[in-house]
């Protein structure tokens, strides 16, 4: 059971953005503080549970041979892809509770905190201060997001027989 009443309190706040309605090809982001995510699951299937009723299935988009997209090289452009190299995929998760489902893109935990903190609030459909919606990091989060739904859609394909 996930619904624990007197469930442990978290050391570090849950980093998880949800949009206010679900179903979408990305509805929402959470951000671990390390690359540990098995350790920090349980706070964040907690912080969830509320939204989406007790946590019936958690489905992942990467394997553990499989790097990270890197949030900080999109935002700064400052490596070209080489010839025969491919980007990154952003990683998903798909988790899917009792009463709602969601799909969350998870920014790796070394993202740096105003690109994080962009990403949550745009992956989530929050508004953005006037201020960083012309901005590099505003533009690098719709990007991110972008590529998120890109690979959302082709994740949720059923695959030929």
């Amino acid at each position: 059971m996930n619904g624990i009443p007197r469930a442990r309190r978290a050391s570090k706040p849950v980093r998880v953005t949800l949009a206010p309605e679900l179903g979408g090809g990305i509805d929402g982001a959470w951000w671990p503080h390390t690359s540990a995510i098995a350790a920090e699951l349980p706070d964040l299937i907690g912080a969830l549970h509320k939204a989406l009723g007790e946590i019936e299935t958690i489905q992942i988009n990467w394997s553990a041979t499989e790097g990270q997209l890197d949030l900080e090289t999109i935002a700064t452009g400052s490596r070209m892809m080489l010839p025969g190299e491919h980007h990154r995929r952003p990683r998903l998760m798909s988790i899917v509770g009792r009463n709602a489902g969601a799909k969350l893109l998870v920014v790796p935990s070394m993202t740096s905190q105003a690109l994080g903190t962009m990403v949550l609030r745009t992956a989530a459909g929050l508004p953005a201060s006037i201020e960083t919606e012309n901005g590099r990091l505003y533009e690098t989060a719709c990007v991110v997001l972008g590529l998120a739904r890109t690979e959302s859609a082709k994740w949720c394909q059923p695959t030929g027989s």
